[in-house]
C-alpha cells in the first residue's frame, strides 16, 4: 500500500471502528481500517460469554460515567440502541432480552462480527489486519500514517477507534490517548472500571470460606458523590478468593475510589430483624444460623453468625444481637484496598477529554477531521450493553461527516 491515499483512515477494527467505516463507505468515501490483531471485532466476539450483550433496551445518557456525562446524550439519541436492533434483525441474527434490559445473540457473537465485516465490504471499506501505526503525522491534506508493513497511508480524514487499557492480553493498548497528546488534546484521568475489587490479606483469611458464595445484593458506596447521591446497584454480588466480584459489584466499581468503603445490602427488601423475631416467636430451639439461613445462603448465614457471637439457639438470642445480625447482613461497609486493575476490567473509566470533541460528530475541535469514537473517549457506561452501545453509536456519528 506505499503511498496509497484515502478519504478516511480508520484505526482500530472494533466496534466503533468497523461502525464508522461503514457509514462512511455508505456514502461513499475510500475507507482503510487497519488494527494490530489478527482478527476483527475479538472484544465483541468474547463478550458475554461468547453472545455478545450488543446493547440494552434502557439505554440512555443516565446510564454514562465522565467529567460531562451529558457528552453521550447527541449520539445516542441520533443512532439508538433500536436502531442497532434494527439491523440486528435485518442480518437475520436471532437474540433475547435477559435482565434489566440487557440483549444478546442467541448464537454466536461472531454473528455480529460478521455483520459488520459483511457491511463493511458492501460498502467498498478495505480491511487490513496485523497491521499497526508506527508514525502518525499532520499533512497538508490531512494525515501521514506509517505501518508496520512498511507501507504509507495518506488519508484526508483519521478515526481513531483503538479502545482504552482494559484486557490487555487482547492487545488493549493506550495508543489512543498518545494520539490525542501529539495533538495537544487532554486525556482525562484513567482506571480500570467495571472490575472487580480486592481485599487486604487478614480480610481475605476472614472471608475465606465464602469464596463461591453469591448473593442478590443492593451495592453503594458509602460516601456521597460531589452531585450529591449515592450510586448504588441492585444485583448479584460473588464472595471470590481476591475479593468480591458480581455485576453488583463491577457496577460500583466504576465510581469507587481508593480509601472508600463500599456498603452491601445483601437481603435488600428484608428486614431481618423483624424475621428472625418472628422465627424465635415459632421455634426459639433453632439454631441463630439456621434462621439466618433462610434469609441468605447458609454459609454467609454461618459466617456472620460466628463474627457477630451469634452462637446457640434463638431463643437465648436478645433483640440485641439480632439486631446487630439485621446490621451485618443489611449494613455490611467494607473498604476494598485495590482492584483486579486492567487484566480482568471490562471498560477503562476515562479518556479523551469531550470538552475537546464536537458531541455532534466526536470530530476534535482544534485538529479538524481527526476524530476519536467508542472506549478511546471519556464516555462509560454501565455494565449490561451500555458500552456496546456507546460504540455503535459514537461510530455511527463520526460515520456520518469523516
Amino acid at each position: 500500500m506505499t503511498g496509497t491515499s484515502f478519504d478516511v483512515l480508520v484505526i482500530g477494527a472494533g466496534a466503533a471502528g468497523m461502525m464508522a467505516a461503514l457509514e462512511a463507505g455508505r456514502r461513499g468515501r475510500r475507507v482503510l481500517v487497519v488494527d494490530h490483531a489478527d482478527r476483527p471485532g475479538e472484544k465483541i466476539r468474547i463478550s458475554g460469554g461468547g453472545r455478545c450483550n450488543f446493547t440494552n433496551l434502557g439505554c440512555g445518557p443516565a446510564n454514562f460515567l465522565g467529567e460531562n456525562s451529558r457528552f453521550a446524550t447527541s449520539a445516542l439519541r441520533r443512532f439508538t440502541q433500536h436502531d442497532f436492533v434494527k439491523r440486528i434483525d435485518k442480518a437475520g441474527i436471532a437474540w433475547q432480552e435477559k435482565t434489566l434490559g440487557q440483549l444478546f445473540c442467541d448464537g454466536s457473537a461472531k454473528q455480529i462480527v460478521r455483520m459488520l465485516t459483511d457491511d463493511m465490504a458492501a460498502a467498498g471499506v478495505t480491511l487490513t489486519m496485523k497491521t499497526g501505526v508506527t508514525r502518525l503525522a499532520r499533512g497538508a491534506d490531512g494525515f501521514i500514517v506509517n505501518l508496520t508493513d512498511g507501507s504509507q497511508v495518506a488519508a484526508a480524514s483519521l478515526v481513531v477507534a483503538t479502545g482504552g487499557k482494559s484486557i490487555p492480553k487482547m492487545g488493549a493498548t493506550g495508543w489512543a490517548y498518545e494520539v490525542a497528546r501529539q495533538f495537544d488534546i487532554r486525556v482525562t484521568e484513567t482506571r480500570p472500571a467495571l472490575v472487580p475489587l480486592t481485599f487486604e490479606a487478614g480480610l481475605l483469611e476472614t472471608l475465606k470460606p465464602l469464596a463461591g458464595v453469591a448473593v442478590e445484593a443492593r451495592i453503594s458506596t458509602a460516601s456521597s458523590r460531589p452531585k450529591g447521591g449515592r450510586p448504588a446497584f441492585n444485583e448479584a454480588m460473588l464472595f471470590t478468593h481476591r475479593g468480591l466480584s458480581g455485576p453488583a459489584i463491577l457496577q460500583i466499581s466504576s465510581y469507587w475510589r481508593e480509601g472508600e468503603a463500599i456498603v452491601a445490602c445483601m437481603a435488600p427488601g428484608r428486614d431481618v430483624f423483624e424475621e428472625l423475631r418472628a422465627a424465635k416467636a415459632a421455634n426459639g430451639r433453632q439454631a441463630v444460623h439456621t434462621a439466618l439461613g433462610h434469609i441468605v445462603p447458609r454459609r454467609l448465614a454461618e459466617s456472620l453468625c460466628e463474627r457477630e457471637g451469634a452462637s446457640g439457639n434463638l431463643a437465648d438470642a436478645p433483640d440485641k444481637l439480632l439486631r446487630r445480625l439485621d446490621q451485618a447482613v443489611n449494613g455490611w461497609t467494607v473498604k476494598p484496598v485495590g482492584s483486579e486493575g486492567y487484566r480482568t476490567a471490562e471498560v477503562t473509566l476515562g479518556g479523551v477529554d469531550t470538552a475537546a470533541l464536537d458531541q455532534q460528530t466526536m470530530q476534535a475541535k482544534s485538529v479538524p477531521d481527526l476524530f476519536f469514537v467508542g472506549e478511546a473517549v471519556d464516555v462509560t457506561g454501565w455494565l449490561g450493553g451500555y458500552n456496546f452501545q456507546w460504540a455503535w453509536s459514537s461510530g455511527w456519528a463520526a460515520g456520518q461527516v469523516c
